[in-house]
């Protein structure tokens, strides 16, 4: 109790991969010689593997929200009818952004813990035909809810609409086939699975959107991904790019290969199993169970609590650093992360941690009964794993 560790436990920034650590310290490079080409091929070469795409992958200096706007930058044009599915913070910033850049957009909005389904994308694709492209979030981060991007990419596929999908915490979390879905645009971010920094995002591009930035009018210059495409293929970005950042990445992407992004994923979710059946065994609410996703779950404060007292708790006592509700949710919820480098080790702490601030905030806990459900899930799975191995043979 007087030694504190702190322990990253959030949806992003989340826990770095040490060999991606230790690959930054080589960051003393110079982004114009044949030492650097070799590692920006890699990262490109990476990413399409880990997303398992043929399609092109760019790579830009910044946040993932730097290549959500760079997707509406560089295949649209101004006026043009477009379709946002929102159900939390980052929906709301798909209408923001489509906004700022002069589209017009038909918002389906959900509450928060809710989802957009294809059904009612459908409904407004009958109502009008005419929509340039369909904008949503894989997992809403703010929330723990996934959509089912593959129900609604089989009703995008009947209309001249690009698919553009946030996926910054739905890679590594939950199954996104790209190209057979026929996802257009698929955005990710260097601090979520990938277990890096902030500071990198990437997209990959299908052959459609490429051919409709022939005819965008908005205008770019730094996000100009035609031009990031053209440098790529000598192995070099358009402009400086964050060397240290790419090295982490190269190494992350490695670990990832070796790991399997299938298991990466499955890691995630059984995680994330495992967390929602300590909070029910507690008495706790869930905000997204009915469509929970695989990166982060949103639990409810008990009635009369503050979230932000749990999520303060977390940190002054343990060191433990989660997330508060975002938007309308903040004070309401705490959210728990599961994606990238998160092991049962981390939950088995963070599920002790809470029972003991529950009980210390006035709410009735039996010690170790959210660790058992903890404890119960991985059991099984590892049980079930080890039953499915082949004999060894004597």
């Amino acid at each position: 109790m007087y030694i504190k560790k702190q322990r990253l436990l959030t949806p992003g920034p989340t826990p770095l991969l040490p060999q991606a650590l230790h690959a930054m310290m080589g960051s003393d490079m110079h982004h114009r010689t044949e030492d650097f080409r070799k590692v920006y091929k890699s990262v490109l070469n990476g990413l399409k593997e880990t997303m398992q795409t043929q399609n092109d992958v760019i790579v830009l200096v910044g946040s993932g929200s730097a290549a959500m706007e760079a997707a509406i930058q560089n295949c649209f044009s101004v006026g043009e009818e477009v379709l946002v599915c929102t159900a939390g913070k980052f929906g709301e910033r798909w209408t923001a952004l489509t906004k700022g850049f002069g589209l017009k957009p038909t918002v389906i909005e959900q509450p928060y813990g809710g989802a957009v389904t294809p059904a009612q994308v459908a409904a407004a694709f009958e109502a009008n035909p005419n929509f340039r492209a369909v904008f949503i979030q894989a997992s809403e981060t703010s929330t723990g809810a996934a959509h089912d991007i593959e129900g609604i990419a089989k009703v995008i596929r009947n209309y001249d609409a690009l698919f553009v999908i946030d996926a910054i915490t739905g890679l590594g979390t939950m199954p996104l086939k790209i190209d057979e879905w026929g996802l257009d645009i698929v955005i990710g971010g260097s601090q979520k699975a990938f277990m890096i920094p902030p500071g990198l995002a990437f997209l990959s591009i299908s052959d459609r959107a490429w051919k409709r930035m022939e005819t965008s009018n908005i205008a770019r210059f730094y996000f100009d991904l035609r031009r990031e495409r053209k440098n790529a293929v000598n192995g070099e970005s358009a402009w400086t790019p964050a060397v240290s950042l790419l090295l982490a990445m190269d190494a992350a992407l490695k670990y990832i290969r070796d790991l399997g992004m299938d298991n990466l994923i499955k890691n995630a979710q059984l995680l994330a199993r495992a967390t929602r059946a300590a909070a029910t065994a507690l008495g706790l609410e869930l905000l997204s169970g009915n469509n929970p996703g695989g990166s982060v779950t949103a639990i409810c404060a008990p009635p009369g609590m503050d979230s932000s007292l749990i999520v303060k708790d977390f940190r002054n006592r343990f060191g433990s650093i989660i997330a508060n509700g975002q938007g309308s949710m903040k004070g309401q919820i705490f959210r728990i992360a599961h994606l990238g480098y998160f092991d049962f080790g981390d939950l088995f702490a963070m599920v002790a941690e809470l029972e003991i601030i529950l009980a210390a905030n006035g709410y009735p806990v039996q010690f170790g009964t959210g660790v058992a459900a903890v404890q119960n899930v991985y059991a099984e799975a590892a049980l079930a794993k080890e039953l499915a191995k082949e004999p060894v043979a004597v």
